[in-house]
């Protein structure tokens, strides 16, 4: 393909995602009882062990391609506007084009969070074929250490494969906290994503329970400095930044189990990667009544909440949609530990 018909559909495919994206607000604004955002897990292994992450192994086998159809057919039936699929690392599942393919056939936004490490430039051409929309790599420092492997050092050359050949949008996250060594790296990171023609968000590493870790004075100057970089990103919309740089709780309405869901590997919803066994429904019994049930359920932990998802899709719905019931997240290690004293 020469570099003008290459561009010419990369402008082709940007103009219907904007498109698509324009209908979604839009569904979401009107219509308060559908999933906006779903997190689906095709496969829990990852290839790196990044000291902070809690969300992978190094053994689970790839989740059945028919199974993900027919959960992928479940959210299409719930209206869910946006599947990402997340980990450990989607890139290592053998069907992973199939799987986009069908997000795709439901009627929904595909998206792809990954490390970055197993892209090609046939990998990528196979994502453009396959449909996928969205694309996230975060990227945590700029050389490899002993927290993070995830480095610009490393992936460079994989973000100029994307600049080249994506026909999808490319987001770019830097983190900060958790023992990240140099928040500097963090600005460097989003300069070079800008640079490639990206958009470049950060987070702050959450605890194992999704809650957050204070910054010291460096890092929290780093993170308002990088909030700047999204001013052209739906991110800007979120109003948490401030709260979350400088370790305050927020007032917000969490709409986890409701207009954002996380779909684990054995197909049970929870309210997000954090809160991994609530409510632990199986999807297949996810209905209305459970989206109108936690739209108007406060969640304990949303105070001090790091999970900027769920804090962006929850901002559609920021001044309605008063909620009365309130619940009180079980940690995942102490839900495993009531399971085995119960056995």
């Amino acid at each position: 393909m020469t570099d003008l018909n290459q561009h010419r559909l990369k402008r082709s495919r940007a103009r219907s995602r904007r498109l698509r994206e324009a209908k979604l607000v839009l569904k979401g604004a009107l219509d308060i009882e559908h999933p906006i955002m779903a997190h689906i897990i095709p496969i829990r292994r990852c290839n790196l062990s990044c000291a902070y992450c809690n969300e992978y192994d190094n053994y689970s086998k790839p989740v059945p391609l028919d199974t993900m159809r027919h959960r992928l057919h479940l959210l299409g039936r719930l209206g869910t506007g946006v599947i990402t699929l997340s980990g450990g690392e989607p890139l290592l599942h053998p069907e992973l084009d199939e799987v986009i393919r069908s997000i795709r056939a439901n009627r929904a936004m595909a998206g792809l969070i990954t490390n970055g490490y197993l892209l090609t430039a046939e990998r990528i051409q196979h994502l453009n074929d396959a449909g996928l929309d969205y694309l996230q790599i975060s990227i945590d420092n700029i050389k490899p250490d002993d927290v993070s492997k995830k480095s610009l050092k490393v992936l460079d050359r994989k973000l100029q494969l994307l600049a080249e050949n994506a026909h999808f949008h490319v987001n770019i996250n830097s983190v900060l906290g958790g023992g990240i060594h140099n928040p500097e790296d963090a600005l460097t990171v989003g300069r070079r994503a800008m640079e490639l023609g990206f958009t470049s968000t950060v987070g702050i590493i959450h605890d194992g329970d999704g809650q957050l870790r204070p910054l010291a004075e460096r890092e929290r100057e780093v993170f308002l400095e990088m909030k700047k970089f999204e001013k052209r990103h739906f991110s800007r919309f979120n109003g948490f930044q401030e709260n979350i740089a400088h370790g305050r709780p927020s007032d917000w309405r969490c709409r986890a189990g409701s207009r954002y869901l996380y779909i684990c590997e054995d197909g049970l919803v929870h309210y997000c990667s954090q809160q991994r066994g609530f409510p632990a429904k199986p999807l297949e019994q996810y209905s209305v009544e459970d989206i109108r049930r936690e739209y108007i359920t406060q969640k304990s932990c949303a105070p001090f909440c790091t999970i900027s998802c769920v804090h962006q899709i929850s901002y559609f719905d920021f001044f309605r949609g008063e909620q009365t019931r309130v619940v009180e997240p079980v940690p995942e290690e102490q839900l495993v530990s009531i399971k085995v004293a119960g056995a």
